[in-house]
C-alpha cells in the first residue's frame, strides 16, 4: 500500500509541476489592405496562403491534388483599409483544417480578397457574391480583388506570430477583345436575367463569320453553338501558320512536348478546312454567360441562378441570327461541347426539345444522378465515403487513366468550403448546388450534403432529381419528348474519364437503347481507356480531338439537315463555294 500511495502521489506532484497538457502552437496572422487600393467598405472571402514552392505565387497553387498548397479562408464584411483582420487555429483550412496543423518550415505567404458584391433577388432576398468581372469567374485573377506581395514566413513548432500582409495590389481590369474580320463580338442586356439579379445583367458571344458572309448577303445560316467554360475569345481559330519562333512547351496533362505548336497548327488547320469550297457555310457561336456563382451558368433556369436557358435560348440566339443572318429556326441549330459544355447540350437539347436539331455531348457532368460521379445521391448516406457499417473508405474524385487516385470527394469540397461557403466557391461542386438545387430562405442554394460531413439531404436530392436528372427526366417524359428527340442525342466519353463520368453515360445508354419507344435514332460511344474529354474521334488522340470541336460533327450536322429540315426550309443560299 505504502508503494501505491508514494506511486500516485509522485504522479499528482508532476502533473501539478507540468501544469496540465502542453499548449499547442500559437497561431496569429494579421492582413489588411492599403488606403491606395481601395478607399471604401468592402465584402468578401479573405483567403490566406501558404507555399514552399517558388516556381509561382502562391495564389495559383491552390488545388486539390497532389501538388496543392495550402490555403486558409473567413469571410468579411465591410473590411476598410488599414483595418486588420487576423487568422488564427479556429480558421478552417486546407489540406490542413487548421493553421495549428501546419509543419515547421519555411514558406510564401499570402493574403487575397475575393470581393463580394451585393445583389437584391426577384425573389426578396439579398445576397453577397462575387461578380464575374470579364475573367470567367477566377478568384486569384478577378479583376477588382486585392492581394499581397507574396513574403517568406518560417513556421516553428511553437507556431506563426508576429506575420502582418498588407494588400497593396489589385488586379486591373481585361482589355475587350477587339473584332476581325472573321470574328465578331456581341454584349447584350438581358431583361430576364436583369428582372431576377435586381441589376444589369449581360450575355455574350464570340461569333465566327462564314466565308463569303460578306459577299453573299442573300445568304441565310445554319448556327452551330459550342458551349463550354467561360471563352475570353473564339479560340483554335488562326490565320496565319504557327509562329517560327514560338518555343515549344510541355503540356503535362497530355505527356506532349510541343503542345503549344500543335494548337497552333490545328487552329490553322482549322482556318483553311473553313475556307474549303465544299464546307458548309456556317455559323459557330461561343457563349459567354458567367453568373456569380461559376464560370458559366450551365444553360439553364436554376433557382438560384435565374432563368439563364430562356435568356440564352429566347434573348441572345435570336439576337445574333438576327445580327448575323441565321436561319432563326429550330431546324437550323445544333449544339456540341465537352465536360460541362456536354452537359450543357444535352441538356439544352432536352429542355428545349424544339428549339434545336441535334446535341453532340462530349465527356458530359453527370447525366444520371446515380452515378454523380461515384456517388449515387439516392442510395448513398453520405457523399464522402461509401455505406458500411463499419469500415470508412472515401470516394475518389479524379483519377488518371490507370486508375491511380489523385484526390477525393471530401478534399474537393473542403477546399471549396475554404474558398467560399454558401456555394460561393466558383468551384466545379458548388456550382452543381447553385444550378441544381432550390433555393434557400437566405437566398442561397441548399446544400445537396452537409460540406464538412458528406451527409446527404434525402429532399434536395429529390429535388434534383425531378428537375435535373437528365436520364430520370427523358424516361419520365419519353412519352411527350421521345418524338421530339429521335436522331438528336449523340454522347461520347472515354472509359477512363478522370472523373468517372462514364458511369452516368453506361446508365443513360442503358436506357436509350432498350427502353425507349420510339426508338431514339442517336448515338453513345466509348474511347477505349480515354480519359476526360473524349469527344468522339476513334483514331485521333484526346490532345488532337479536343481541337477539333468545330469541324468533327459537321458531316453528322449535315446528315441531319438533310433528313429532317421541315418542307420549304432554305437548303441553298448557305452552300455556295
Amino acid at each position: 500500500m505504502r508503494t501505491s500511495f508514494f506511486l500516485v502521489f509522485s504522479l499528482l506532484l508532476l502533473a501539478a509541476c507540468q501544469g496540465g497538457p502542453a499548449p499547442g502552437p500559437v497561431v496569429e496572422i494579421g492582413v489588411s489592405f492599403a488606403e491606395s487600393v481601395g478607399d471604401t467598405a468592402l465584402d468578401g472571402r479573405l483567403l490566406l496562403m501558404l507555399s514552399n514552392d517558388p516556381s509561382a505565387e502562391p495564389r495559383f497553387q491552390i488545388n486539390p491534388g497532389l501538388n496543392g498548397q495550402l490555403i486558409f479562408g473567413m469571410n468579411v464584411e465591410g473590411m476598410k483599409a488599414g483595418q486588420e483582420v487576423t487568422f488564427d487555429a479556429s480558421h478552417f483550412g486546407f489540406p490542413f483544417a487548421s493553421l495549428a496543423d501546419v509543419p515547421p518550415g519555411t514558406y510564401r505567404a499570402q493574403a487575397l480578397l475575393h470581393v463580394y458584391e451585393t445583389f437584391n433577388l426577384s425573389t426578396g432576398q439579398t445576397v453577397k457574391l462575387p461578380m464575374d468581372n470579364g475573367e470567367g469567374q477566377q478568384w486569384n485573377r478577378s479583376p477588382g480583388n486585392l492581394y499581397s506581395q507574396p513574403v517568406e514566413v518560417t513556421v516553428t513548432a511553437k507556431g506563426i506570430e508576429g506575420l502582418h500582409l498588407v494588400m497593396d495590389q489589385k488586379i486591373q481590369p481585361i482589355p475587350e477583345p477587339e473584332d476581325t474580320p472573321w470574328i465578331k463580338h456581341v454584349n447584350i442586356r438581358s431583361e430576364k436575367l436583369s428582372e431576377f439579379w435586381g441589376r444589369d445583367m449581360y450575355l455574350g458571344a464570340h461569333v465566327l463569320l462564314p466565308k463569303g458572309f460578306e459577299e453573299h448577303p442573300e445568304a441565310r445560316y445554319p448556327l452551330m453553338i459550342f458551349h463550354g467554360h467561360f471563352p475570353a475569345d473564339f479560340g483554335g481559330f488562326r490565320t496565319t501558320p504557327p509562329d517560327p519562333n514560338l518555343e515549344p512547351d510541355y503540356a503535362a496533362r497530355f505527356d506532349v512536348k510541343g503542345y503549344n505548336i500543335i494548337q497552333q497548327q490545328e487552329a490553322y488547320d482549322f482556318y483553311q478546312r473553313w475556307n474549303a469550297p465544299d464546307f458548309p457555310r456556317f455559323l459557330i457561336i461561343e457563349i459567354e454567360h458567367p453568373t456569380p456563382y461559376y464560370d458559366d451558368s450551365y444553360a439553364v433556369n436554376s433557382a438560384s441562378q435565374g432563368p439563364y436557358g430562356d435568356a440564352i435560348t429566347y434573348e441572345l440566339i435570336p439576337y445574333i441570327e438576327q445580327q448575323f443572318r441565321g436561319q432563326g429556326q429550330g431546324w437550323s441549330r445544333f449544339l456540341y461541347g465537352g465536360s460541362t459544355g456536354g452537359w450543357e447540350a444535352l441538356a439544352v437539347q432536352v429542355m428545349y426539345p424544339d428549339e434545336y436539331n441535334g446535341c453532340f455531348a462530349a465527356c458530359p457532368d453527370p447525366i444520371d444522378f446515380r452515378a454523380y460521379t461515384l456517388v449515387d445521391i439516392y442510395g448513398n448516406e453520405n457523399a464522402y465515403y461509401y455505406n458500411s457499417a463499419y469500415k470508412k473508405l472515401e470516394i475518389p474524385s479524379h483519377r488518371n487513366y490507370l486508375g491511380q487516385i489523385q484526390n477525393t470527394v471530401r478534399e474537393d469540397n473542403h477546399l471549396e468550403l475554404v474558398l467560399g461557403d454558401k456555394s460561393r466557391s466558383g468551384q466545379q461542386w458548388d456550382i452543381w448546388e447553385a444550378t441544381y438545387s432550390p433555393q434557400g430562405d437566405d437566398g442561397y442554394p441548399k446544400r445537396l450534403f452537409d460540406k464538412q460531413t458528406g451527409v446527404i439531404d434525402r429532399e434536395v436530392a429529390a429535388y434534383w432529381q425531378e428537375n435535373f436528372d437528365l436520364r430520370y427526366i427523358l424516361e419520365r417524359d419519353w412519352d411527350k419528348l421521345g418524338p421530339k428527340l429521335r436522331g438528336k442525342i449523340h454522347i461520347y466519353c472515354g472509359d477512363m474519364d478522370n472523373y468517372y463520368l462514364n458511369n452516368a453515360v453506361y446508365l443513360m445508354e442503358d436506357f436509350l437503347e432498350r427502353t425507349t419507344d420510339p426508338y431514339y435514332e442517336g448515338e453513345v460511344d466509348y474511347g477505349d481507356r480515354a480519359e476526360h474529354c473524349w469527344n468522339g474521334d476513334p483514331n485521333e488522340p484526346n490532345h488532337i480531338s479536343r481541337l477539333r470541336y468545330n469541324s468533327m460533327y459537321v458531316p453528322k450536322i449535315m446528315e441531319r439537315i438533310a433528313k429532317s429540315a421541315p418542307a420549304g426550309a432554305d437548303l441553298s443560299s448557305w452552300r455556295y463555294r
